[in-house]
Parts: C-alpha cells; sequence; structure tokens
C-alpha cells in the first residue's frame, strides 16, 4: 500500500491542505491539524484549561454544512489565516492577534448565518487538537474501501468528504480494520491503529456546493452492515511520511 494524498485541516470544519511530506511526532496529530476551530458561543470549551468537547460545540460540517463554502489558507511560518466567502471580499488576518481572531471569528459567524448560536470565538490552545475523538491521531483511509462504497452505492465520492489525514491505495477493501491493535509502518513513522472511524452527516455534504447530496452513512450500514470507513492511529514512534511511502503492517508477534 502507498500514500496517494497528505492533508491537514488547521481550522476545524474549513479547507484541507494538501502536503507532500510531513514528519510525524509520537503523540500529536499532523503539524497544525485541527490547531483551531470556531467555538460557538454557548461551547464551555476554556482555552485556558483545554479539554476535548463533541463537534457541535464548534462550527463543523455535520451541523454547519455551509462552512463547505469558506475556502482557508494558513501560513503556519506568519499565522496568518485568509478566508475567502462567495461574493466577498478576501479576509485575512493573523491568528496570534486579538484583533485577527475577532475579524476571523465575525467573518466565520457571517458564514454560519442562523446556524451561528451566541457569540462564536475564534479558539485555539498550545498542544490541543480540535478532533473528533480525544487522542491526538492520525485518520488513514485505504481507497479500495472508498472504492466499495462507491461501487455499492453506485456514486462517485470526492475523498474530502471524509476529511483523512492519509488516503493510501493497494490493498483489499476494509483491509484497514484489520489493523486495529497492531502497528504499521508509514514512511519512516510508526503507528498504532487503535480504533474504525464511524461516518457522521458531515460526510454528506459536497465539498465543492456545500450540499448534502449523498449519504455514506446510511449506504454503509445498508450495504456493509456498519457506518465505518478509515482508521484512527497513534504515532508511535516518529519520522518523516511523503507521497509515494509505503504503509507496511508489521507481524503481531514482532
Amino acid at each position: 500500500m502507498r500514500i496517494e494524498t497528505i492533508y491537514r485541516y488547521p481550522v476545524k470544519g474549513l479547507t484541507a491542505e494538501a502536503m507532500e511530506e510531513v514528519v510525524l511526532t509520537p503523540g500529536a496529530t499532523l503539524p497544525e491539524d485541527r490547531r483551531f476551530a470556531l467555538a460557538q458561543g454557548d461551547s464551555a470549551f476554556d482555552p485556558a484549561a483545554p479539554a476535548w468537547l463533541p463537534k457541535r460545540n464548534f462550527g463543523c460540517l455535520m451541523a454547519n454544512a455551509r462552512l463547505a463554502l469558506v475556502h482557508s489558507a494558513f501560513d503556519a511560518r506568519t499565522g496568518d489565516l485568509v478566508l475567502r466567502l462567495p461574493n466577498a471580499t478576501p479576509v485575512a488576518a493573523s491568528t496570534r492577534t486579538p484583533e485577527g481572531r475577532a475579524a476571523i471569528a465575525r467573518t466565520l459567524t457571517a458564514a454560519l448565518g442562523e446556524e451561528a448560536r451566541g457569540a462564536p470565538c475564534f479558539v485555539e490552545a498550545p498542544g490541543h487538537s480540535f478532533s473528533d475523538v480525544a487522542k491526538k491521531v492520525v485518520s488513514i483511509i485505504g481507497l479500495s474501501s472508498l472504492h466499495a462504497l462507491e461501487q455499492a452505492a453506485g456514486a462517485q465520492l470526492d475523498p474530502l468528504r471524509f476529511r483523512a489525514n492519509v488516503y493510501v491505495s493497494g490493498g483489499s477493501p476494509w483491509a484497514e480494520f484489520d489493523w486495529i491493535g497492531r502497528e504499521i509502518l508509514l514512511g519512516q513513522a510508526r503507528l498504532r491503529v487503535i480504533k474504525r472511524i464511524v461516518r457522521c452527516p458531515a460526510t454528506e455534504v459536497n465539498p465543492l456546493t456545500a450540499e448534502r447530496d449523498a449519504e455514506p452513512p446510511r449506504w454503509l450500514r445498508q450495504h456493509f452492515g456498519h457506518a465505518d470507513l478509515g482508521v484512527y492511529a497513534e504515532v508511535v514512534e516518529g519520522g518523516r511520511i511523503a507521497l509515494g511511502d509505503a504503509l507496511e503492517v508489521l507481524d503481531p508477534e514482532g
């Protein structure tokens, strides 16, 4: 199996950013992945004491399909974030200043429209990830599994609906489910696969149009008896991963 694409998602619910290579660190997500989020006004998230909260506390595609129309680009070197909304002037602001974060929050709140609750805030906390799971993980999808779903459903699905970090080719459909509890070599890094990814209504959203025009969770249950696609893995030993690198499942006997 080989790495076909690598993505990070600096702001929860916003644009995927393609990467040619990245260095993974033990116990961490991809650098900058889910680093920021728009916390709804009624969210209990406290940047001074960050704790994992369910995704509905934040702007997310599961509840806020219109976020798919917001195109974002993050510069980790400068800390600047550019937001482009349809028929609007792009907004460029710093994630490192109160003024910049306030401008970003206003822009994203406008994008949410009536789905905004209270006064949303643009938030981050050092070392915290706004992932859908409490552990810091890397998400991996086998494209063979995605193609099996497409064939069963009779529909073509943009892989970005599923917002994984790493998409790999080769192998048989659903082979990644057999990796649970095992370790894999991904490029120069070693990871432990910990659980399957249960798919939610976020995957119904077309990443180009923001329309809910597909039903992957229902199709998965209907054709395969589960709602899972892809796996989460924790980084055990860090190292570089790059497009074209191999994925190797390690022998459980060592």
